[in-house]
């Protein structure tokens, strides 16, 4: 099997559109950017303790509740709880719906998928603010830009 480099990375174009997948999930998804890309960060380490993602906030705008809120939001989700005696700490691992969420976005960022132009399935669409007609147009740019350069 052929190495990855850095040029090969630059010819898929991968982080081309990136700014607006991420909008557009955070939007959809009611996630903060500092949250989805802690649930990226945390899907790649599997599961994972408190400590681990306390070490992986130090680089993200200060939120002291996240972790409850991604807990409670699903996002999160306890893998095995302790029992004070051979298990000391809960093991957490990011929940099916994080893992679909991430699966998703790295389908749209390679051209696999699209971001949903209808109104139906993206509010987005609906232009109800100015940040919306902005994001919609810049949506609409993208898929274009993916089914020229990848024939969907």
């Amino acid at each position: 099997m052929r190495k990855l480099t850095s040029s090969d990375l630059k010819d898929l174009n991968l982080l081309k559109h990136y700014r607006i997948i991420r909008k557009w999930v955070c939007k959809t998804c009611n996630l903060r950017d500092a949250d989805l890309e802690l649930i990226i960060y945390l899907d790649a380490i599997d599961m994972f303790t408190k400590d681990d993602f306390k070490k992986g906030i130090y680089s993200y705008s200060w939120d002291n509740r996240r972790w409850n809120r991604l807990l409670k939001e699903g996002w999160i989700t306890v893998w095995r709880k302790r029992n004070r005696t051979t298990q000391k700490y809960h093991l957490y691992k990011i929940s099916f719906k994080g893992k679909q969420l991430i699966s998703r976005i790295y389908r749209i960022i390679l051209g696999e998928e699209e971001i949903p132009e209808t109104k139906r399935s993206n509010s987005i669409m609906k232009r109800n603010s100015y940040t919306d007609k902005v994001l919609a147009t810049s949506i609409l740019n993208m898929n274009k830009d993916k089914r020229y350069n990848y024939g969907l």
